[in-house]
C-alpha cells in the first residue's frame, strides 16, 4: 500500500511549487493571458457583427436588385405594349390607306370606262345615224322613182295626220 500513497514530503514540495507557479503565472502570464482572451473575443464579436451588417447590406441588396428586376419588368412590359399599340396604329393606317388608294383607284377606273363609254356611245350613235341616214335615202330614192309611189306616201302621211 506504500505505493499507492505519496508521502508527506513530497504532497508539500508539489503545494510549494503549484503556489510558486500559480503566483508566477497570475503575476506575469495571467493578465496577458487574459487580454488577449478579450481581444480575441472582441475581434469574434466584431467579425461577428460585421457578418451581421454584410448580411444586412445582402438583404437590402437582394431587395434592391428585386425591385428593379421588378421595374425593369414592368417598362419591359409597358414599352412592348405600347410597341403593340403602334404596329396595330401602322397596321390599321397602313389599311386605311390602301383602301383609301384602291377605292381612289376603282373610282377614277370608272370615270376612264365611263368616259370611254360614252365616247364609244356617241361613236356607234353617229355611225347607226349615218346608216340611218344612207339607208333612208336610198330607200326613198327607190320608192319615191315614180309619181304614184310618191302620191301614196303623200296620202298615208296625210292619214297619218289625222289619226294622231
Amino acid at each position: 500500500m506504500d505505493l499507492l500513497l505519496p508521502g508527506e514530503g513530497l504532497i508539500i514540495w508539489q503545494a510549494v511549487v503549484f503556489l510558486g507557479l500559480f503566483f508566477l503565472l497570475a503575476r506575469f502570464a495571467w493578465k496577458p493571458i487574459l487580454s488577449s482572451l478579450k481581444e480575441r473575443e472582441q475581434s469574434i464579436q466584431q467579425a461577428l457583427d460585421s457578418a451581421e451588417q454584410a448580411k444586412k447590406e445582402m438583404a437590402n441588396l437582394k431587395a434592391d436588385n428585386e425591385k428593379l428586376l421588378r421595374e425593369a419588368r414592368e417598362e419591359r412590359d409597358k414599352i412592348l405594349k405600347e410597341a403593340r399599340e403602334a404596329a396595330n396604329r401602322l397596321h390599321d393606317q397602313a389599311q386605311a390607306d390602301a383602301k383609301k388608294t384602291s377605292d381612289k383607284i376603282i373610282e377614277d377606273a370608272r370615270a376612264v370606262i365611263q368616259t370611254e363609254k360614252n365616247a364609244a356611245l356617241r361613236d356607234v350613235k353617229a355611225q347607226v345615224a349615218a346608216f340611218s341616214l344612207e339607208v333612208a335615202e336610198k330607200l326613198i330614192r327607190k320608192n319615191l322613182a315614180d309619181d304614184k309611189a310618191q302620191k301614196d306616201l303623200a296620202e298615208t302621211y296625210i292619214k297619218e295626220l289625222k289619226l294622231n
